[in-house]
């Protein structure tokens, strides 16, 4: 009769397959047509570089660029101008999502200001609504802009992204600034001032409901003053292309 020593070393342990584990790739994988924004911490910043910072608001709400939710949203976006080191050059308000172009003093600065940001703007987005709730569907997403080439490219995109999304009757008509947008404060286009319509009321009427003269700051990085006006300028009516 064997002893229980000897039936022990007689059997094999199973090994059993695993899938997943600590590896590259490994894990579950987003779906859907968004997958969302990335939760590992986000790179060092560093100052002399601008920002294009993107912010998409969750399925299900009216599009922002209604005229009564864009007026809440846009003094949303006065209000947050210039906070904690965090400083909006431009944006762009969409139906779904806010493009900003900004500066930042460090990573910190940027986390800070772009969250003060989105919190007043989805505080004014619920209180049009007279709702309550999430707002916006992830984190925002930040590139980093560090040639005067992106740069131009980045404000192209943003101040005329409206020409990008809008078709037919919603699309802004030739030669008009986006009202929903700081384009208006934009002295970069190729386009004469005499030829760009619509900048001047929008100048007024913000003065008039703000009393303040811009939505926006003026930029202090050397990449968004004299670096981005290096690249050659574009026009009003141009369609900024994928990002």
């Amino acid at each position: 009769m064997k002893t229980m020593r000897g039936r022990e070393e007689g059997q094999h342990a199973f090994q059993f397959r695993t899938w997943g584990g600590a590896r590259a790739g490994a894990g579950r994988k987003p779906k859907g047509a968004r997958a969302g924004v990335s939760h590992l911490r986000r790179p060092a910043h560093a100052q002399r570089h601008p920002l294009h910072v993107t912010l998409r608001i969750r399925r299900g709400l009216p599009a922002l660029r209604e005229h009564q939710l864009f007026m809440q949203v846009r003094r949303a976006l006065v209000a947050a101008r210039e906070r904690f080191g965090f400083r909006l050059i431009h944006f762009s308000v969409q139906r779904d999502h806010l493009h900003l172009l900004a500066e930042a003093a460090n990573r910190r600065a940027l986390s800070r200001g772009v969250q003060g940001l989105s919190i007043r703007v989805a505080r004014a987005v619920n209180r049009q609504l007279h709702c309550r709730g999430k707002v916006f569907a992830d984190r925002y997403h930040a590139r980093a802009l560090k040639t005067p080439r992106t740069v131009r490219w980045a404000l192209r995109y943003v101040l005329l992204n409206v020409r990008k999304h809008e078709r037919g009757v919603s699309a802004v008509p030739s030669g008009f600034v986006d009202g929903c947008s700081s384009a208006a404060w934009f002295d970069g286009f190729a386009r004469p001032a005499e030829l760009i319509f619509g900048a001047r009321e929008c100048r007024e009427e913000f003065r008039a409901r703000h009393a303040l003269a811009s939505p926006v700051v003026a930029a202090r990085t050397w990449l968004l003053t004299a670096g981005q006006r290096r690249v050659a300028r574009f026009d009003i009516d141009e369609v900024p292309g994928g990002a």
